[in-house]
């Protein structure tokens, strides 16, 4: 699992026929700044997840990839490899909170 921020959406008018219904988020994963551990900062690489939460953009979330994204009820059939499995209230590190959903 990681962090990451939802940057943008992404629709696919031609798709696999078990993907149709399913909203596609570009997600940026995030990690702690390790010279200033008050903030996240981006990794540098986008990628684009199956979110079955309904998350928005602007919110950070918690992603799985892999065969762990098809052991949720709703991708288990899915030919899917990033998941959306959490919307993140609040991120603390060493009593800092470098997130809080406001």
């Amino acid at each position: 699992m990681f962090l990451a921020k939802v940057t943008g959406s992404l629709v696919a008018t031609q798709k696999n026929a078990a993907m149709r219904g399913y909203k596609l988020l570009v997600v940026e994963p995030c990690r702690v700044d390790v010279q200033d551990h008050h903030r996240l900062i981006a990794i540098g690489r986008t990628l684009v997840a199956v979110d079955t939460l309904g998350a928005g953009e602007g919110e950070m979330v918690l992603v799985t990839q892999g065969s762990s994204a098809r052991f949720t009820p709703e991708t288990k059939d899915l030919p899917i490899d990033t998941v959306i499995i959490g919307i993140v209230d609040c991120i603390q590190v060493d009593q800092y909170k470098v997130f809080n959903q406001e």
